[in-house]
């Protein structure tokens, strides 16, 4: 198999389809092979006590469908495919095989929380998303474009959340998409406008350096208005394919906690969301957004 595996969780559901036809479009640009994992969530102790163990069976039967999976979309997209069954706390099981197989790349759908003012996604898609070691795309929508004509890189006034420039990089080659930078600044912030347009122009200019087609832009807010609504209508200008965020603020890249801003983005997005956790960081600072 390539040295390049993404890791792709499978429930049969509509959506991990979705979020599976995506992965095999990813991974014939990444020369990458994939891993399709279904888990069988684990009994309680109830459940054992008072019912027959078939978990055998079922594992039996799970591995069979993802094995016909498998071998229709690896002749379709001609690329190597492994699958597994696992059994027990679903985001525990994903994340543990992430790690196990060296995945550089996780790919899973969720359907998010019932309405805009939620701040809950699935359970199970957020924990993977908090604790990975690797970056996470999170898959909402119904219809998606093969390749990505326009990234959405918000970006802070934290130089960490550059680290995610990089991967915006790489996924901008594959398909010579336009990295759209954007930062959201309140009227009346003066101090932090002149730092995030000085950023964004950073920004802006190491990636047309390395010759990939970049704009940059500082959006004027209100407060009563979430940064993520800005990413949201900001996106929606370019009809675009993927939005690329750092998962928490500096402050917790000690932690296992998620951002607001990157909760609420991930849950309402209807286009495809890469997650990156950010790099540990030895001291805490000051508070970021998290974009």
């Amino acid at each position: 198999m390539s040295a390049s595996k993404i890791l792709v969780p499978i429930g049969f559901s509509e959506q991990s389809m979705v979020a599976l036809g995506q992965a095999f479009n990813i991974a014939k640009i990444k020369k990458s092979g994939v891993v399709l994992l279904s888990v069988i969530k684990e009994q309680s102790v109830m459940q054992t006590l008072f019912a027959d163990d078939n978990s055998d069976e079922l594992k039996a039967k799970v591995k069979e469908k993802l094995d016909t999976i498998a071998l229709e979309y690896s002749k379709r997209y001609g690329i190597n495919v492994d699958t597994m069954v696992s059994k027990g706390k679903i985001y525990q099981q994903i994340n543990g095989v992430s790690e196990m197989i060296s995945a550089d790349l996780i790919i899973m759908g969720t359907n998010g929380s019932q309405g805009r003012s939620s701040k809950v996604i699935g359970s199970n898609a957020e924990k993977v998303v908090r604790l990975s070691k690797c970056p996470v795309i999170t898959i909402k929508g119904k219809c998606h474009m093969q390749g990505c004509e326009n990234i959405i890189l918000p970006i802070d006034i934290e130089k960490e959340t550059k680290q995610k420039v990089t991967y915006a990089l790489e996924y901008a080659r594959y398909w010579d998409a336009t990295i759209r930078v954007v930062s959201v600044v309140l009227r009346d912030n003066q101090e932090i406008r002149e730092r995030l347009t000085k950023n964004i122009n950073q920004v802006k200019e190491f990636i047309v350096k390395a010759g990939v087609k970049c704009t940059a832009e500082l959006i004027e807010g209100e407060k009563k208005q979430t940064l993520g609504d800005f990413v949201f209508e900001y996106e929606k200008q370019f009809e675009s394919d993927l939005i690329m965020i750092m998962t928490k603020k500096e402050e917790l890249s000690l932690s296992n906690n998620i951002s607001d801003t990157a909760r609420y983005i991930i849950n309402n997005s209807e286009i495809p969301v890469m997650s990156i956790r950010p790099k540990e960081s030895k001291y805490i600072t000051g508070p970021t957004i998290a974009f």
